[in-house]
């Protein structure tokens, strides 16, 4: 199975399911994706386009000689697994989406829904040249911290993790690329309201107290899916594997040996 982080993290952010998918006999692949970490960072937008995004992971299947993976996709990650559940089913046994609506849907909610709109504004600020990677990175990283904080409980994100988020973002051409999926999805992503059902085995774990994505958007999102199950974490917030690591790691283990 293949973990596929959003963000602002790495592959830092399965620390909690790693250990327990690879004991249950699982063999877990968690890259940093493109861009991110010590993964290659291409300078053009266009590089992060959805399409070459799902490219870098069916390219890790293939490394592996293997013909199809599990995805397990949270953020960004998510929308990666969705777009490669969708275009390249056979590629995928089955599919685990946290906190992330199918993007067509997405769409859908962004052009109708003054809230969503309204909670998702912070992508259009980070279309602006070089600003939000100046703000984001000012006072040793506190705006991109800051972010990770108030969108999460006070216990999601320790010291010790915000200095390793901290250290992956330092790396060179780490932020821009980072901010480039952004750029990317708003130029290049018109044609994902098109994008059809999900044939692959779904599993979608949402907790409740997203702050960015609004729980509406779930349900329509399992109903693209031939074969979905939904699951509302009530307590959880947009950062789910670590708000309730134990319930994600029980669904995921119990999805997967179905």
């Amino acid at each position: 199975m293949i973990l596929l982080h959003g963000f602002p993290e790495f592959w830092y952010g399965w620390r909690h399911q790693i250990p327990a998918l690879a004991a249950a006999g699982f063999r877990v692949w968690a890259p940093d994706q493109r861009g991110y970490n010590l993964s290659d960072k291409p300078s053009p937008v266009r590089a992060y386009r959805l399409a070459e995004l799902v490219d870098d992971v069916l390219g890790l299947i293939d490394a592996q000689g293997r013909e199809r993976a599990a995805l397990v996709g949270h953020d960004w990650g998510a929308a990666v697994a969705w777009v490669a559940a969708a275009r390249a089913p056979a590629r995928v046994s089955r599919l685990a989406i946290l906190n992330v609506p199918h993007p067509a849907v997405m769409l859908r909610h962004l052009r109708r829904s003054l809230r969503q709109l309204v909670r998702s504004g912070y992508i259009a600020f980070f279309q602006i040249p070089r600003l939000p990677e100046a703000m984001l990175q000012a006072r040793r990283w506190g705006g991109l911290s800051q972010l990770l904080l108030r969108s999460s409980r006070p216990d999601t994100f320790s010291d010790v993790d915000l200095r390793r988020y901290r250290e992956s973002w330092s790396q060179p051409g780490a932020l821009t690329a980072m901010l480039h999926w952004y750029r990317a999805g708003f130029r290049y992503g018109s044609d994902l309201s098109t994008l059809g059902r999900v044939r692959p085995r779904c599993l979608m774990l949402w907790g409740v107290q997203d702050v960015a994505l609004g729980q509406e958007m779930a349900q329509p999102s399992i109903e693209m899916c031939d074969d979905g199950r939904l699951v509302f974490i009530e307590e959880a917030t947009h950062w789910v594997q670590h708000d309730a690591r134990a319930r994600v790691n029980a669904e995921l283990l119990a999805f997967l040996r179905e």
